[in-house]
């Protein structure tokens, strides 16, 4: 009897063993997911702008937190149904939009998500856009809606740019980044993006709108 009970602890024992070891591995695992680091933009990253072959990932402007997004569902052709861009938002935008020409940073094509703060933004920004339905995200959609929206921003980001001497402009908002690397950028900052091709991409830095004024300074 003894010898039984001395080897069913032997097995409890070697058991508590095998999940103490699992769930320290986990914890490790956990601990050693690194977690975002924002890169400041250098006027070193501006003269490489100037020669195209980047993604710049542009979350839209301030909006009116006044106006939520109309649950369950926005329509996309009434601007009244949607968050939209205040007074702050506007200029912002078109302030980014003078510095990137300002910088010489040549831009080719325009993807905006057809949220109006998105595509508004764009227009201010940029002065024109490709609407792409899927880099839309709103708050209320599910696991499964968002998945699209996903794999279309890393797709988006990860393409080589053509012609090479532009540069890709999405306009979008920041969840999108959010889920893609775990960046939350604050509105009109532009995310630069050195795409690799095969849905790999390089994040190389960010440029605030505070950041403009000191990147654009001769040196």
């Amino acid at each position: 009897m003894q010898v039984k009970s001395l080897s069913r602890f032997l097995r409890n024992l070697a058991l508590l063993t095998l999940l103490l070891t699992a769930f320290s591995a986990s914890a490790v695992t956990k601990q050693s997911d690194p977690e975002f680091v924002e890169i400041i933009a250098t006027q070193q990253m501006i003269g490489k702008l100037q020669k195209g072959g980047y993604v710049l990932y542009m979350r839209h402007g301030n909006t009116d937190n006044s106006r939520p997004d109309r649950t369950p569902k926005v329509d996309l052709n009434d601007c009244n149904t949607q968050r939209i861009l205040n007074q702050k938002g506007i200029l912002i935008t078109t302030e980014v939009g003078n510095n990137v020409r300002q910088a010489n940073i040549p831009v080719g094509e325009v993807f905006a998500s057809p949220m109006c703060r998105a595509k508004n933004s764009a227009q201010y920004a940029f002065g024109h856009f490709t609407l792409d339905k899927n880099l839309m995200y709103t708050g209320n959609m599910t696991s499964a809606e968002k998945k699209p929206v996903i794999a279309n921003t890393r797709r988006l980001v990860s393409t080589p740019v053509t012609p090479e001497n532009t540069n890709r402009i999405l306009v979008a908002h920041a969840p999108n980044m959010m889920d893609l690397m775990g960046y939350f950028p604050v509105e009109a900052t532009l995310v630069i993006f050195k795409p690799k091709g095969n849905n790999q991409f390089e994040y190389i830095g960010s440029i605030r709108p505070q950041d403009w004024n000191r990147l654009l300074k001769a040196d």
